[in-house]
């Protein structure tokens, strides 16, 4: 089975245009970007995938061993863009796919034009001299709970990622698209994304890159936005009145003008 295959990938929009990708986050699929991409579409080739176990993906691509950390999706990212021979990619990775796109970008260089990195953090975990937002101990509590009662877990924790309390429907958006994801390659991308560590990458990168940060993110939170801003060597920084952890669905004109700034420049 082909990579495209597996992930479910579409490609919309003008197809000899500059490819732009774009890349959902935990618990999501392709459908995530659906008030987003569409802006794009008259000037860029638009590619949409879902990482394995997630949308229209082969959950049987799912392998313990490879997706155990963020390479195995690195890797499935990688695939795609040889696949379709993707070249000056515009890359717009939400939250853990943030730094999927980071690790892309380091491990292969010529692939990638730009990346859009949408509420990233290089590593959730606190550590000295580092505020990740989340004790060890609120990590722990995290994964033990998503693993014991997966579907508990997803209603009680996407309003609250998702913010926006004034607008209930987009936390149970959120809510359906967590409890649609099997619980075991849910809990394997969750000890991937919390438990990673990838602030030494961010200077390996030397893409240009944008860091959108939200308002009040729960999951990725100011600091952790600059820090991600200042150690990557070519980046800019927009903090948007979004928030939330996810612009791409509670504030998506303002996401789609920030990138449309920073791809004008």
């Amino acid at each position: 089975m082909s990579a495209l295959e597996r992930h479910n990938v579409t490609v919309h929009g003008r197809l000899d245009g500059r490819p732009m990708m774009f890349a959902h986050g935990f618990g999501c699929d392709q459908g995530m970007w659906r008030h987003v991409w569409p802006a794009f579409a008259d000037e860029h080739r638009i590619v949409l995938f879902d990482h394995v176990g997630y949308g229209g993906s082969d959950p049987s691509a799912f392998d313990r061993r490879r997706h155990a950390s963020l390479d195995g999706y690195v890797a499935d990212v990688l695939a795609i863009c040889d696949e379709l021979d993707l070249r000056d990619v515009v890359f717009v990775g939400h939250s853990v796919s943030a730094m999927i796109g980071v690790l892309a970008a380091a491990a292969r260089p010529e692939r990638f034009g730009r990346l859009v990195l949408v509420a990233p953090s290089p590593r959730y975990l606190d550590d000295e001299g580092y505020d990740g937002g989340f004790s060890e101990e609120d990590i722990a509590g995290l994964l033990e709970s998503l693993e014991s009662n997966y579907l508990g877990w997803s209603s009680a924790m996407a309003p609250v990622i998702m913010g926006n309390a004034d607008r209930p429907e987009l936390g149970e958006e959120l809510t359906n698209s967590f409890c649609r994801t099997d619980p075991q390659i849910a809990a394997a991308f969750a000890r991937a994304t919390f438990l990673g560590d990838n602030r030494d990458d961010l200077e390996r990168v030397r893409t240009p890159s944008l860091v959108l940060q939200c308002s009040d993110d729960v999951i990725a939170p100011l600091a952790v936005g600059q820090y991600v801003h200042e150690h990557l060597p070519d980046s800019s920084f927009v903090l948007l009145a979004a928030t939330g952890h996810c612009p791409n669905l509670s504030a998506p004109e303002e996401t789609v003008a920030a990138i449309r700034e920073f791809l004008a420049g």
